[in-house]
């Protein structure tokens, strides 16, 4: 060892200040809570990021190509771009620790925005498209904050606090589609098309937050879960290698959390990204789609503290069940509503961020319940990534399924689909060790 001897726990090779995280539960909880006030803050930013983008980038894409067929295109380009930035993110994560990983996906947000800006006012649609792919980074590192809030939370506390890094996503991601009209009047002011706008916003939190991230989540909370996982591991020295490596993964409670996330996603992103679209065909102006958007963000995050002590409650599976049953009632209601009714549209949509919800909480759960810290962030990124291609595909094919049908032809697709996690719980209950239920 080149470290000298007051830096370094000789007898177990660790640096003194990790092990004295090791050696404390009162220290793991006190930073347990530094880490869930950071990601809160910088998840407020981070949904600001998300929300604004989120709302105008069907239009700005329909506004630059001339057709809706393409109007689920940016959807599908920043959750591709979400995908490889999950995987590049759950990797880093699992080398350098969370603050690199989650950092870096936050800033290269940060830079697609500016990206699409540059776009909308040189009328590039290759750079569009580039940039919304950049762009997605900031989604997946929204999205993977929450389980950093999970990695020093005992076992009873991992559902909630994945909801708490979640709930204060809220904030920015309501407000900022709120201030649609305010952001594209200030693009206006500076010469940059009206839909480019909201963008401007993105690009300012998505770099607030990478920010937040990079200089104030000290010491990584990865990094310190990992060092007391370990420890706790090698106390007994008689489990042979092999054990131990099956220990830090149940492949089962990993692919039924997978599939709860994918399914909720694809039904989700399907639906938000043609609600825009099918507004504007029935007389809605932008300001009334901020509107519906904002309730639709509000109620995927809003309800995440209630939501995660439900799952670490009632159990993972219970409430995947609940987000096939909200989101069946949601499409149903935005299938069979009134063309044009504002309050069943925006209930709806309710319902769609609200099944999201449980889903995702209830999936991140599984995955964090089956994994050991030493692969756990390189696992959430890959689950992460097929999480981002759901939406992905979610995106793209709605587009084309109003174009050739209608949006409510679209809606009861998504409500039969969200049956579909019925059978998967029934199937894991069977299948997955009770302490997972």
């Amino acid at each position: 060892m080149t470290m000298k001897a007051k830096d370094t726990n000789v007898s177990t090779q660790q640096p003194i200040w990790l092990q004295e995280y090791i050696d404390s539960p009162q220290r793991q909880a006190k930073l347990y809570k530094k880490t869930l006030r950071i990601l809160i803050l910088s998840q407020i930013f981070g949904g600001a990021g998300l929300g604004a983008g989120v709302t105008v980038g069907a239009l700005l894409a329909q506004d630059m190509l001339g057709t809706e067929n393409a109007a689920g295109i940016p959807t599908a380009l920043f959750t591709l771009g979400s995908a490889g930035a999950a995987l590049l993110i759950g990797r880093s994560s699992q080398r350098f620790g969370r603050r690199a990983g989650l950092a870096g996906g936050f800033l290269a947000g940060g830079v697609g925005a500016i990206g699409v800006i540059i776009a909308a006012l040189t009328n590039n649609i290759a750079l569009l498209f580039l940039s919304l792919l950049i762009y997605g980074a900031g989604t997946a590192s929204n999205l993977q904050a929450r389980y950093a809030g999970t990695d020093l939370a005992t076992d009873k506390q991992r559902a909630t606090a994945a909801s708490m890094a979640m709930v204060s996503t809220t904030l920015g991601a309501v407000v900022a589609p709120n201030l649609v009209n305010t952001m594209g009047e200030f693009a206006d002011s500076i010469s940059v098309p009206t839909l480019a706008g909201p963008f401007i916003l993105s690009g300012a939190a998505f770099i607030i937050a990478g920010l937040l991230i990079l200089f104030f989540l000290r010491p990584d909370p990865l990094v310190v879960s990992t060092a007391i996982a370990n420890a706790q591991k090698n106390v007994n020295t008689t489990e042979t290698e092999a054990n131990l490596k099956s220990a830090n993964i149940n492949k089962k409670g990993v692919v039924v959390g997978a599939v709860i996330m994918i399914l909720t996603q694809f039904v989700m992103a399907a639906i938000m990204t043609m609600t825009p679209i099918h507004m504007g065909h029935h007389g809605h102006g932008l300001q009334e789609v901020g509107v519906v958007i904002g309730f639709h963000i509000a109620a995927m995050y809003l309800p995440s503290p209630l939501t995660g002590i439900l799952v670490d409650k009632l159990g993972r599976t219970t409430m995947a069940v609940a987000s096939g049953v909200t989101l069946l009632a949601s499409g149903l209601v935005a299938a069979f509503a009134p063309v044009g009714s504002m309050p069943l549209l925006t209930l709806a949509l309710v319902l769609l961020g609200l099944g999201w919800n449980f889903g995702l909480i209830s999936g991140t759960a599984l995955i964090i319940d089956s994994t050991h810290p030493s692969v756990r962030a390189k696992t959430q990124g890959s689950v992460d990534v097929l999480f981002a291609l759901s939406g992905a595909a979610g995106g793209g094919v709605s587009g084309m399924v109003v174009a050739h049908s209608s949006y409510e032809a679209l809606s009861l697709s998504g409500a039969i689909l969200s049956l579909l996690l019925i059978p998967v719980v029934v199937w894991s209950r069977k299948n997955l060790n009770k302490e997972l239920l």
